[in-house]
């Protein structure tokens, strides 16, 4: 057995199970200390220094944290650390003069990033500081990418959004709006000295079944419908709705179905509980809504009569599991037919690239994406770099903010003509962190109260307009509990 390298920062990072856990390493115990201590634009700083977005974050992430909280070893919620991140960028003050300052001398090299979403953004924020230009081409009106067009803002306010985007392109980004780059080669020939990739994963997969056709009228592609309702194109839907698909992208059509008229919305999984996509509390919202979520049934036909949709035919499953939860068989049980006006479809999404060139020295592997190394986000061709949903598929934002900063490292390393794979050690700061080799100091006391329930809006109210935001955040009195 190897012994111990106490002189190594993971030997630190892993004891705090939370922070370690989290893809972008954000350090979740200084910044719940802050908060304990009121000093919630202290907290809002801690958590932007690594995640970058606070408050949207805050709202909206994954949580990966969350589970390896060590609450849960006492009992089976954590600490809401995620809606922690909230408080802070709820009741934080003005951070203008707290963030990096950009020099007015540039070091000379441009950087272009296609899309402005989260890992686009995170790149920009990490190089303007260090004296690049960044030039960021965007096809839609506004900046944003996926957090903007997929996410509704009644679980993320589009003032929130603005905000904290605006806290990084007002450092000085070049921003091109409904500018979409058709042509990488003609992008490269403009003399960028690095490229970033970070246009997401745009292409939300078909259903092709007997039907699919001749009801293409009632029939939506979950994420491209979700754009639509973002961009006020749609503010409609039939009374009867039918979502195939249980992630997350699933319960964001479910919920909006509701906003837009639905008076009843199925959400239609093929597969038992245990196999969603979705987290727990995405389900548990759209639950307290009524939506309801039908169970072991595969869709199989879209029925239409007269030229118009008029429902689906679904078999009824049936499955064996095995001691460990792994389906080990499967049958049909029969068939069953479900009314629909309109039918939505969340089973997934994509990589598009048609717009990159083949003969430009990147690679890409059997399934049409580009082969990427995981570690510097680096494609085949040096200085051309991927990360997001861009480079290895659909994650959430925090996945893609960690791509971004490390992309930006690769960014910085390239221009200086250093080696890529290189990379500086992680730092580590140990003041008043009790996690000093002859400082621990933890003890097994612990607080037996529970975990805070998040206060939302009536049902009554949540529904009169689409942008009511349905999570009210903690009050600061209400933070003090958790």
């Amino acid at each position: 057995m190897e012994p111990t390298d106490t002189s190594h920062p993971d030997y630190y990072h892993r004891v705090v199970d939370c922070q370690w856990a989290c893809p972008a390493h954000t350090d979740v115990p200084e910044y719940i200390r802050l908060i304990a201590q009121g000093r919630f634009t202290d907290a809002y700083m801690v958590n932007r220094e690594s995640n970058v977005f606070p408050g949207i974050l805050g709202r909206v992430c994954d949580r990966p944290c969350e589970p390896a909280c060590r609450r849960g070893r006492i009992e089976q919620k954590p600490v809401a650390i995620c809606r922690l991140k909230r408080v802070a960028a709820d009741h934080r003050e003005d951070v203008a003069s707290r963030l990096p300052k950009v020099p007015s001398v540039k070091n000379g090299k441009r950087i272009a990033c296609i899309g402005a979403g989260c890992a686009s953004l995170t790149v920009a924020n990490d190089l303007l500081p260090l004296g690049y230009q960044v030039t960021m081409f965007e096809q839609y009106g506004e900046p944003g990418g996926l957090m903007r067009t997929n996410i509704p803002s009644f679980r993320l306010p589009q003032r929130v959004l603005s905000e904290e985007i605006g806290m990084i392109t007002g450092l000085g980004v070049d921003l091109r709006l409904n500018s979409p780059v058709t042509s990488l080669r003609a992008l490269l020939a403009q003399g960028f000295d690095a490229v970033f990739v970070g246009s997401g994963a745009p292409r939300g997969k078909n259903l092709d079944l007997p039907g699919r056709d001749a009801a293409a009228a009632n029939i939506h592609i979950g994420i491209a419908w979700l754009e639509s309702v973002a961009f006020g194109h749609v503010d409609s839907v039939g009374k009867r709705v039918l979502i195939i698909g249980v992630g997350n992208t699933a319960m964001d059509c479910c919920r909006t179905s509701l906003r837009l008229g639905a008076e009843s919305v199925k959400v239609m999984a093929r597969k038992p509980r245990g196999f969603f996509k979705a987290s727990d509390w995405e389900l548990e919202d759209a639950e307290e809504e009524s939506v309801e979520i039908v169970v072991n049934r595969s869709p199989r036909e879209f029925v239409v009569e007269n030229g118009r949709l008029t429902g689906m035919r679904f078999e009824r499953m049936e499955y064996e599991l095995d001691a460990s939860g792994r389906i080990t068989a499967e049958r049909v049980l029969g068939e069953e037919f479900l009314p629909a006006d309109d039918v939505i479809l969340a089973i997934g999404q994509e990589n598009a690239f048609p717009w990159i060139e083949r003969d430009l020295g990147i690679e890409f592997d059997k399934w049409d994406v580009p082969v990427i190394d995981p570690r510097t986000f680096q494609s085949t061709r040096p200085g051309a770099y991927f990360g997001g949903d861009a480079a290895f598929g659909p994650k959430n934002i925090i996945w893609a903010v960690e791509h971004g900063h490390q992309a930006a490292i690769s960014i910085h390393r390239h221009c200086e003509r250093q080696p890529v794979s290189e990379r500086l050690p992680p730092g580590m700061n140990l003041h008043s962190r009790k996690m000093g080799m002859h400082e621990w100091s933890y003890a097994n006391d612990y607080s037996p109260v529970e975990r805070r329930l998040m206060p939302h809006v009536s049902l009554k109210e949540r529904f009169k307009k689409l942008n009511i935001e349905v999570e009210l955040g903690f009050t600061a009195e209400q933070v003090e509990q958790e």
